[in-house]
């Protein structure tokens, strides 16, 4: 198979086992992850909208959905993907999972305006999926594994591994090692205050995914009021 690898801007980042070494690591514990969303969740869709809506746009673009198919996105967040994904996919099965009731209540207000479509949004981790194994055919998931820790990353690819078809597609969107200038200020600002930047920090996934046995057909970089974005796609 032919892959493209696309990467705009001055360098081409790569994560995979030098990750930890080289990069951040997460500092905001992972069962405070759904209460700061959870205060967050009335604002989020202000900062979802100017600093990540041309990488979840272009996600939604590479992940070339086609009505009729079973599509999970995990990290559902306020909705704002998983509505073009459920407008995309009005005769398929559109599932959304995420682990802050906050963010859940404002994705299912969003979702209110769909009439007709198959889709369903729960609370749920990515580290233990309820769908079955090669049930999948569309994963997506915007700006999760900036928050996770390195060392929690595997299991969380087994499972997504696991429960995508043998043919299925992985879109991943998540805050990366700035590239341009002025694009290091968010580093800078987790460094100070991590909850501050909702437990975000640069993170590059494509090494990490070839580990873990996904081809990358495109990795692309973003950078939106400085604020720097990956979105990938793989197989």
């Amino acid at each position: 198979m032919n892959l493209k690898f696309c990467c705009s801007g001055f360098t081409c980042c790569t994560g995979g086992s030098h990750m930890a070494k080289e990069g951040l690591d997460a500092r905001v514990p992972q069962e405070e992850i759904a209460p700061l969303y959870d205060r967050v969740s009335g604002i989020y869709d202000i900062w979802g909208r100017l600093a990540e809506s041309h990488a979840r746009r272009r996600a939604i673009e590479l992940a070339g959905i086609r009505d009729g198919e079973t599509v999970l996105e995990v990290a559902v967040g306020t909705g704002l993907a998983f509505l073009e994904i459920v407008k995309r996919n009005p005769h398929g099965r559109n599932m959304g999972i995420d682990l802050s009731p906050g963010m859940l209540a404002r994705a299912r207000k969003r979702l209110a305006q769909v009439r007709g479509a198959d889709y369903e949004l729960s609370i749920g981790s990515a580290f233990h999926l309820q769908a079955e194994n090669d049930s999948v055919d569309l994963l997506v998931n915007n700006y999760m594994f900036d928050l996770i820790p390195f060392e929690a990353m595997d299991q969380v690819l087994l499972e997504f591994r696991r429960v995508l078809k043998k043919d299925g597609r992985l879109v991943l969107v998540n805050m990366t090692r700035g590239e341009r200038f002025g694009s290091r200020l968010y580093e800078t600002l987790y460094r100070l205050s991590p909850k501050a930047m909702g437990g975000c920090r640069g993170v590059c996934l494509s090494d990490k995914l070839r580990e873990h046995g996904f081809s990358v057909a495109v990795r692309e970089y973003h950078q939106q009021m400085l604020f720097p974005s990956e979105v990938i796609l793989a197989r």
